[in-house]
């Protein structure tokens, strides 16, 4: 498999760290023909205004969308953002999901925080009964999802900071930070579910 990880702003160099760990061709992407030939994409956190205005000036946005309509897509932080369809306010987005992002819900990075999270999700995968340590730094909260989009992981007082549509993955936090690979591998699950139809 080959992956791209949007490289215009943010954490992108951690994920394709993460990645090339697990044995994967990773390619940053800047450009519409960096696009070409890649399995899926990974939108790395970051400034979510900021990441839309490059991806405007570099003209992306079409050919984002003409890319995540075939493949699999994740947003991490600031690519959740990027990839909601409803944001709270005008700013350059995707549009992707039919989640609606409240951005910067826990506060300025002083508010940044650590904790654990049950993921059913990725309970088959190895390692994956034990829960799922997550890192949150200006984090967005996924206030609602609709349509098809499901949640996949909650606080304990119920609020959504991962989910999914299909192929399509959100999380509001930087599993790129950590040592645990598990949502690298069920992204990569995603990916390869293209290839098994």
């Amino acid at each position: 498999m080959r992956i791209g990880v949007l490289a215009l702003q943010g954490a992108f160099h951690e994920h394709q760290v993460m990645l090339e760990h697990l044995g994967v061709d990773v390619v940053q992407v800047r450009l519409p023909a960096d696009l070409e030939g890649l399995d899926g994409l990974i939108l790395p956190g970051g400034e979510s205004t900021t990441i839309g205005k490059l991806a405007v000036d570099f003209d992306l946005m079409d050919p984002l969308k003409a890319f995540a309509a075939e493949h699999a897509l994740w947003g991490t932080c600031a690519g959740a953002i990027f990839m909601a369809r409803k944001v709270g306010r005008p700013q350059p987005v995707l549009g992707l999901m039919d989640i609606v992002i409240e951005r910067n819900a826990f506060g300025r990075q002083v508010a940044s925080f650590e904790t654990d999270l049950d993921v059913p999700a990725l309970r088959h995968l190895n390692g994956g009964g034990k829960a799922y340590h997550a890192v949150f730094i200006r984090a967005p909260l996924i206030e609602a999802v609709q349509g098809t989009a499901e949640a996949l992981a909650t606080l304990p007082d119920g609020r959504i900071v991962a989910a999914r549509q299909g192929r399509w993955l959100v999380t509001s936090f930087h599993p790129e930070l950590t040592q645990d690979d598990r949502f690298h591998r069920y992204f990569l699950e995603l990916v390869q579910s293209k290839f098994d139809r």
